[in-house]
């Protein structure tokens, strides 16, 4: 039986307010959230969760709302947490950081969580969600790292590399057969 995971990274969120899990979208970002409807709306999606910030929700709302459905929220598949103060880091800051995150996964900043951290938590939720919904299709509300996190857990490729070549927004279909991650296939275009 295959179950189907599609990761939907986030439109573009502007950073100019200081609360990471209230930052919404940007005028492309909305755009870009209709693409997403008009690309998944024919799946088939039985299930709907995501990340509980609020750009991950409304990236997905218009498509979880075509299909008359609920979106779950999952504290576990927030974004990653960088540091303890509430405030926003430029790209230039953060991703020397990263990449450090991800080479070494115990790494962190002061205050925040390292890879490992952040990976164990949001596995334990998504394979969670895998073994209550085994053979449906299930759409993911999430972040760019902490995508690349749960997709590092299944297959090593998954690096700072990979998480650089993905955009804002994003969609990796991951096929799934008795928990074993079978193909993943990028499907924004």
């Amino acid at each position: 039986m295959k179950t189907y995971i599609y990761m939907v990274r986030h439109g573009e969120s502007p950073k100019t307010e200081n609360n990471e899990r209230t930052r919404g979208l940007t005028d492309k970002g909305w755009s870009d959230a209709k693409r997403i409807t008009e690309i998944l709306k024919n799946e088939g999606i039985d299930v709907f969760v995501s990340s509980p910030y609020r750009r991950a929700v409304l990236t997905i709302e218009e498509l979880a709302k075509c299909y008359d459905k609920e979106i779950l929220l999952f504290e576990e598949l927030r974004e990653l947490e960088f540091s303890n103060e509430n405030r926003i880091m430029t790209d230039q800051e953060l991703y020397p950081e990263v990449n450090k995150m991800i080479g070494d996964p115990d790494y962190s900043l002061p205050g925040g969580e390292s890879s490992a951290m952040c990976m164990n938590r949001a596995i334990g939720v998504l394979k969670k969600i895998i073994e209550e919904n085994q053979g449906k299709k299930i759409v993911i509300g999430t972040h760019g790292l902490v995508m690349t996190l749960m997709m590092r857990y299944f297959n090593s490729k998954y690096d700072f590399d990979f998480l650089l070549s993905t955009t804002k927004p994003d969609i990796y279909r991951m096929e799934f057969e008795e928990g074993s991650l079978m193909e993943v296939k990028r499907i924004w275009n």
